[in-house]
């Protein structure tokens, strides 16, 4: 069945870390390892709420800060080092624009609330897509069946319809299950050939 929909996530996809030194610089400074720091900001019990909504951004982030036990300030400080090679790839963005003008497009990404609002006001990315799916506007997440689902509703595809590109397999593999085609994600130049492969095969 011809492809109709493209669907991206963001974060290892669209916005990527170009360097972790600074990260594992802080990390060692708070006296845990790179990947400690990262599942405590992003993941966890309460960056998983936060995640799917269940909590706000500025509760997670103040759970966060109380398990490092800094101040207000260093806190702060601490964020700013964390996400400061964080880069979106604006080039990729415009190949989705590229790609929006024959093919429907979607954004899917396992974020708190407060990502529309930084996509609106800060990147100005939401013309690349027909619709956005933000697991914490909607109580769930990737790898969960749902989400998937709601997002080709959205696009109005059928999942054979649909290609979904992620850096995680496991949210690979789900999409998969709920039949969409999936690319991994490795880099920026091995997605466009895999999906300029797999769209003149359909």
């Amino acid at each position: 069945m011809p492809i109709k929909a493209i669907i991206f996530d963001l974060g290892g996809v669209l916005l990527r870390t170009t360097d972790f030194a600074q990260r594992e610089h802080l990390a060692a400074r708070l006296g845990m390892s790179r990947s400690e720091l990262e599942e405590l900001i992003f993941w966890g019990e309460s960056g998983s709420k936060a995640q799917r909504g269940e909590i706000s951004i500025k509760q997670h982030l103040e759970y966060v800060r109380s398990v490092l036990n800094l101040s207000p300030e260093k806190f702060n400080e601490a964020i700013d080092i964390f996400f400061a090679e964080d880069a979106l790839d604006n080039d990729l963005v415009d190949y989705i624009r590229d790609l929006h003008r024959g093919f429907k497009t979607a954004l899917l990404s396992n974020a708190a609330n407060d990502l529309r609002k930084q996509i609106v006001k800060t990147w100005h990315i939401e013309d690349a897509f027909d619709t956005m799916v933000i697991s914490g506007e909607g109580g769930m997440g990737k790898p969960d069946a749902q989400i998937y689902q709601l997002v080709l509703d959205r696009l109005g595809v059928k999942a054979s319809e649909a290609v979904f590109v992620d850096d995680a397999q496991t949210n690979i593999d789900a999409a998969i299950q709920v039949g969409l085609c999936g690319i991994r994600f490795r880099d920026a130049r091995q997605v466009q050939q895999d999906l300029a492969t797999l769209l003149v095969e359909s």
